[in-house]
């Protein structure tokens, strides 16, 4: 079997209008994940409202329990999503440089 030798993909021409386009709809991107973290925030104050309850009951003891597991999970996916749009402004900043190939 014999390899063929592929000719050298032709790189795209740098275009700067359409390099900055792109760079604003990768920052809109981040924008729309903050907006998610803004929303959890609001989730989490919620939730802490709902264990400052002064339920004696060990229903309420059990909820409280169970609200406290949910606060701790959305706190980790918040954590993930701010580092979600500290990577996707990094990445926007990378497309204008980089003439729009990306890393």
């Amino acid at each position: 079997m014999s390899v063929g030798l592929i000719p050298a993909a032709t790189p795209p021409t740098f275009n700067p209008l359409e390099c900055a386009s792109r760079s604003h709809d990768v920052q809109r991107l981040a924008w729309r994940i903050k907006a998610c973290v803004d929303l959890a925030d609001t989730a989490l104050a919620s939730l802490r409202r709902a264990q400052m309850e002064d339920w004696q009951s060990p229903a309420g003891q059990a909820y409280r329990t169970t609200v406290a597991l949910q606060a701790a999970a959305l706190m980790r996916a918040r954590g993930t999503m701010e580092h979600a749009v500290a990577m996707v402004l990094r990445y926007s900043r990378s497309v204008s440089v980089s003439g729009g190939t990306g890393p």
